[in-house]
């Protein structure tokens, strides 16, 4: 085997007994799941905003970042429920370049996965306890979600990943609403499988462990458009693709039908400015169809505190180092103007 094995890890335990979560944010994550849970159900008519940088590059911003969102959620509290994107992971296309949080907490210097895996935990933490809102992340490498299994209201399975199965057995084994993207080749059906998959029970084996999961009812769709033949970036937000993802629901039996919609990646072609219209187009196909009015119950936004993207190493306070993304002052007029939306 052509593999170095460096040192051993802590496992999840040891290192949440070395951060723990008090009892009073404990509380706090409890109600928020409560509340994003009802979304999902039907229960409540809120509408989900799945927000924040496209990675969490590093921790000062970051908590900037949140910080304001929370003073917006205050204003918007009766109609919204802002989930920030806090997401620690970054999958990379041809396996080159900066890889998130986990494998670099200092985007500058060498990978250092134990030093990553506190840095993620703590970042999680101090969001919660500075903010009072529990985050979404995505879950890239599931045998590492129980280092923020208490910590996190919301997870994201990409689009590289939704066919793993791995993947589909650990989001079945979870609490908390699972999103599954659909494929970058943009078959649907590999989706709504997935999502077949997540809401199943299983058995399996899950970090040494022989495990029994009782299935997620809370897995749900995630529609970020996709890849053709060509390489060309192609939108699936129409509201014909609503629409036939909702026909496709009906036919399922299904658990919760429900769908988030990405408004940045392929869906804007990576075109950050694109989101609001984006945006847009989707809550209007809501007013139009009460069937999707009921599936589609959020979006999904990359924003930051300045637009745009930059290189690592040119220090801009608050700017991207991975895609580009909406800045903080477009994107507060744009969660206003969802919420007089919806």
């Amino acid at each position: 085997m052509n593999m170095n094995f460096k040192r051993k890890l802590p496992i999840p335990m040891e290192i949440k007994e070395l951060y723990p979560l008090s009892l009073a944010l404990e509380q706090k994550k409890t109600a928020r799941d409560v509340a994003i849970r009802q979304v999902f159900e039907g229960k409540s008519d809120k509408f989900i905003l799945v927000v924040g940088p496209c990675s969490a590059d590093s921790e000062e911003p970051v908590l900037d970042y949140v910080s304001r969102l929370a003073a917006v959620q205050e204003k918007v509290a009766d109609r919204l429920i802002l989930i920030p994107r806090v997401y620690t992971n970054k999958p990379r296309t041809i396996g080159d370049g900066y890889k998130g949080m986990l494998h670099q907490p200092d985007p500058t210097a060498e990978s250092d996965l134990l030093k990553g895996i506190i840095a993620i935990r703590e970042v999680h933490i101090r969001v919660l306890e500075e903010t009072g809102l529990s985050s979404a992340d995505e879950m890239l490498y599931p045998e590492n979600h129980r280092y923020l299994s208490d910590l996190l209201s919301y997870v994201a399975v990409g689009a590289r990943s939704v066919e793993n199965q791995q993947h589909r057995l650990t989001a079945s084994g979870l609490d908390i609403p699972v999103g599954m993207k659909n494929p970058t080749g943009g078959d649907i059906s590999v989706m709504m499988n997935s999502i077949t998959a997540a809401q199943h029970p299983h058995a399996f084996i899950y970090r040494g462990w022989e495990v029994e999961s009782a299935g997620n009812p809370l897995a749900h769709a995630i529609l970020r458009g996709y890849v053709n033949k060509h390489g060309q970036s192609l939108p699936n937000y129409h509201y014909e693709d609503l629409r036939f993802l909702a026909d496709r629901y009906a036919e399922s039996g299904l658990k919760n039908p429900a769908v988030l919609v990405d408004t940045n990646h392929a869906n804007s072609g990576k075109q950050f400015r694109e989101q609001p219209r984006i945006a847009s187009e989707v809550l209007h196909a809501r007013r139009h169809s009460e069937d999707i009015r009921k599936l589609v119950k959020g979006l999904m936004i990359e924003s930051y505190i300045e637009e745009g993207a930059q290189k690592i190493g040119d220090g801009v306070y608050g700017k991207s180092i991975t895609d580009p993304c909406l800045g903080w002052a477009d994107t507060e007029k744009l969660i206003y103007a969802i919420a007089e939306q919806v």
